[in-house]
């Protein structure tokens, strides 16, 4: 795959998957669980979206 196709289609997949869990992040913590009960939910979001943007950055935009 070209290198940039691979980046385009990465970055458009990783914006998709980062503002899905941050808007389920957002949903919970206003919702009925309230800032304290999306506490926990929202540590794991901001790691797990941490870690698909150092993917897309490992695999689509350094040059290995």
């Amino acid at each position: 795959m070209s290198y940039n196709i691979k980046l385009l289609v990465g970055f458009i997949g990783t914006a998709i998957l980062v503002t899905f869990i941050s808007g389920l992040s957002y949903s919970i913590s206003t919702g009925f669980a309230g800032f304290d009960g999306g506490l926990p939910f929202m540590i794991i979001a901001i790691i797990i979206c941490s870690a698909a943007i150092y993917d897309f950055w490992d695999e689509c935009v350094r040059k290995k």
